[in-house]
């Protein structure tokens, strides 16, 4: 047990790569958990392996493209357990296009999963939080939410709005006793690359080297459960990709310059 036992977590993106080891490591702390993300068999094996009993756990399966249900959604985890204590925004989609090939569908559908799920999911929460008077929301975002590269316009679009959204939010609710971390990691070996969208809205299908050649999810977890414990605004973790937050902002045309040959070896496609 630990710092999250008898503590009720609520992840979204649960059936795979960051939100299964958040989940996994969080049941291994002692956290009640409700599992949320499309495919019900998956969150089914991420409970199974969690090694939590029936009523330690609820699965809730969600799109966040449907977001007009989560109210009723968030009235089924209180059903269950009488209170949200943290909430894990972890559900998204990444991309592999140019911006001058994608339709604007497209780019909806990324802004609906990414940002606007995101969001609804956590105001359909926070009344029940401000009730409580105590909460903590963690939404996850990406170092491209610090900086934007080539071919990925729709996904860093997403994860800047989150950073406006979320800093916004963290003053709002202080008061009420809330905290708000926002999570931007780096390369993490999940398959965020082979489900990433191509401009037709096809899948991606390609593990790329900087993805394979990145942290473990499980890692990652420990280091997010800690770093919230510690109550941190922001968490970024990953290797020396972090370094290009500080170089985009404190040396923008040679990071610019940088991009732009790494565009023409095509690295942003491996």
């Amino acid at each position: 047990m630990g710092y999250y036992s008898g503590q009720v977590v609520w992840i979204t993106g649960a059936s795979s790569g960051i939100g299964e080891a958040l989940a996994k490591e969080a049941a291994e702390q002692g956290a009640s958990l409700i599992l949320s993300a499309r495919r019900t068999e998956e969150l089914e094996r991420v409970a199974t392996e969690s090694k939590l009993s029936e009523d330690k756990y609820l699965i809730l399966p969600m799109d966040m493209i449907q977001y007009h249900d989560f109210e009723s959604l968030v009235k089924l985890a209180i059903d269950k357990f009488g209170r949200i204590d943290y909430l894990f925004n972890n559900a998204g989609v990444s991309t592999r296009a140019l911006a001058s090939e994608t339709p604007v569908a497209m780019d909806q559908q990324v802004m609906d999963i990414n940002y606007f799920g995101t969001v609804a999911l956590t105001k359909a929460v926070l009344p029940y939080m401000t009730e409580q008077k105590i909460g903590h929301i963690i939404v996850t975002s990406s170092v491209v939410g610090y900086f934007s590269t080539p071919m990925r316009s729709a996904y860093s679009a997403s994860k800047h709005a989150l950073h406006g959204f979320f800093n916004a939010l963290r003053e709002e609710v202080y008061q009420d006793n809330i905290r708000v971390t926002i999570l931007c990691p780096g390369y993490i070996k999940t398959d965020i690359s082979v489900n990433a969208l191509k401009s037709d809205g096809k899948k991606f299908n390609i593990m790329s080297v900087n993805q394979a050649g990145g942290m473990a999810p499980d890692l990652l977890a420990k280091k997010v459960l800690l770093g919230v414990k510690k109550n941190r605004q922001s968490i970024n973790i990953g290797g020396s990709e972090l370094f290009a937050i500080y170089l985009s902002r404190f040396a923008p045309k040679l990071f610019s310059r940088i991009l732009r040959k790494k565009q023409s070896n095509n690295s942003f496609t491996k």
